[in-house]
């Protein structure tokens, strides 16, 4: 069993649900991204999900995007995330994904990474623009070096792909709770119940949301219908809103404290 399955079984037995928070990597810079995870993990942050800057960030809203560049500039690479998760790893025992995209994967090369990747103690990859058929290979050398692949479900996702990713899926489901890219939004999504409750039907992978969750309300609302929620943007934000600060540590720790408050 991986982290990240341990994980969820420990939270089942409690009746708690999964708190997964994002941040780029090399925003502001590599040391604060360390000293922030260190905080995550010390403030009970159940996953940390860790965005490898891309170029062309597809998925990504303008906040993700504006960080994912600032770290392009400040030339943090795929190699140096890896480092720094191994860095991590000789005292922090929450599971870390990789929210990365395929191409600097693809540069590195796939089994460099794979391998690389679980020698670092990465538990986890997602890949947005690389959908469950066209990664075949990929995820196959993944799963059997125990490097776990999170698959997406969309609101637009037909029930005959549910049950296809559900079987590809391993880990979690990412329910993207709206179309379009990252972001804050003010509500949730009206059909996010209904969806759930309908990926459920044909998964015993627990279920998380993202996408749109920036607020301590509605990650209580998402924590009564899904296995977890993950919030990306809000923290990102928080990040940008103290920049300058020499508190920032404490500021953006004491911001995610509040939003996972059970």
């Amino acid at each position: 069993m991986n982290r990240i399955e341990k994980k969820f079984k420990e939270l089942k037995k409690v009746r708690q649900k999964a708190f997964i928070a994002f941040i780029t990597a090399g925003y502001p810079n590599l040391s604060i991204t360390e000293k922030l995870i260190r905080k995550f993990d010390k403030s009970g942050v159940d996953i940390i999900e860790l965005g490898v800057p891309f170029s062309d960030p597809m998925a990504d809203g303008p906040v993700i995007q504006e960080a994912s560049q600032w770290a392009l500039k400040k030339n943090t690479r795929l190699i140096d995330v890896l480092n720094l998760v191994k860095k991590l790893r000789k005292n922090i025992t929450c599971p870390i994904l990789l929210m990365t995209y395929y191409n600097p994967i693809f540069c590195f090369g796939d089994d460099k990474f794979i391998k690389r990747a679980v020698q670092s103690g990465v538990d986890g990859v997602i890949i947005p623009d690389l959908p469950p058929d066209e990664g075949r290979d990929f995820i196959r050398k993944a799963n059997k070096s125990g490097l776990t692949n999170i698959c997406f479900v969309s609101p637009t996702t037909n029930i005959k792909r549910i049950k296809f990713i559900s079987l590809a899926a391993k880990g979690f489901i990412y329910y993207v709770s709206l179309t379009g890219v990252t972001g804050m939004r003010k509500t949730l999504a009206s059909n996010l119940r209904q969806n759930i409750k309908t990926i459920k039907r044909y998964t015993d992978k627990p279920v998380c949301v993202g996408f749109g969750v920036s607020n301590r309300i509605q990650v209580k609302e998402v924590g009564k219908i899904a296995d977890g929620v993950i919030v990306g943007s809000a923290i990102v934000g928080k990040i940008k809103e103290n920049i300058n600060n020499p508190c920032l540590i404490k500021r953006v720790g004491r911001f995610v404290q509040g939003l996972k408050r059970r």
